[in-house]
């Protein structure tokens, strides 16, 4: 087994904002040179951490930002739920390139015959790279740190099926509670963060960081939001 940096990041981390820095299908940033841009002015306007998707994104941003980075792959299970870095092969691969920690899914869906928590173990065993666990629920994040992940995260709270219903609620903030008072690890929220109030009521909840991103790297649907409320309110 190749044996990765085990600096750990917390303290470079607690306590401050990580920007994920992801672009998708015919957004005009859906590129490396995008991503990247978007990392650069997250770390000019104060974030001390970056979460990434994808190799050559990923790749790039390392280039151009010295704050940790957090990498991982988006796939889809079968019910077309979204998958975070579901193969050991995504795994050596996003480590392979330095990055800080690799986010792993944490759920107990299967992904390579293993659920969250096996493939955790597998992950630690036959890598040994920093984990954060994106989980969706207290019993799944008190799994995945028993199997040995560095850290949690909120990511997937409202994106399984079992906790859909919670999508349009704003961020799981009962979530980053529940865990921050369970383990000993640290609890990233992530999430629906869409304000600044939500940041600062998720760090008040326990949060030893918190991770936004489309509020800040996604004009598109930020826009959307605008015209939305525009569009419901009464005319003039």
């Amino acid at each position: 087994m190749k044996h990765y940096s085990r600096t750990l990041p917390w303290p470079a981390l607690r306590g401050g904002l990580i920007v994920s820095c992801q672009a998708e299908g015919d957004s005009p940033f859906n590129s490396p040179e995008g991503v990247a841009l978007f990392a650069r002015a997250a770390v000019l306007g104060g974030a001390v951490g970056i979460r990434s998707e994808g190799l050559d994104k990923t790749r790039r941003i390392l280039t151009e930002v010295t704050v940790p980075v957090i990498g991982l792959l988006k796939s889809s299970f079968a019910d077309g739920t979204v998958c975070i870095t579901g193969t050991l092969a995504g795994v050596r691969a996003l480590a392979e390139m330095s990055c800080a920690i690799v986010a792993i899914d944490g759920t107990l869906r299967t992904r390579e015959n293993l659920n969250g928590p096996d493939f955790i173990r597998q992950v630690k065993t036959e890598v040994g790279c920093l984990v954060m666990a994106d989980i969706a629920t207290v019993a799944e994040g008190e799994a995945c740190v028993a199997a040995g992940a560095d850290c949690l995260s909120t990511t997937l709270s409202g994106y399984t099926p079992e906790t859909a219903h919670l999508n349009a609620a704003g961020p799981d903030l009962a979530l980053v509670r529940e865990l921050a008072a369970r383990v000993r690890v640290p609890v990233f929220a992530e999430g629906r963060l869409n304000t600044p109030a939500d940041a600062a009521a998720a760090r008040q909840a326990g949060a030893w960081a918190v991770v936004a991103g489309s509020a800040i790297t996604r004009p598109t649907l930020i826009t959307e939001w605008y015209v939305q409320a525009l569009q419901a309110g009464p005319a003039a």
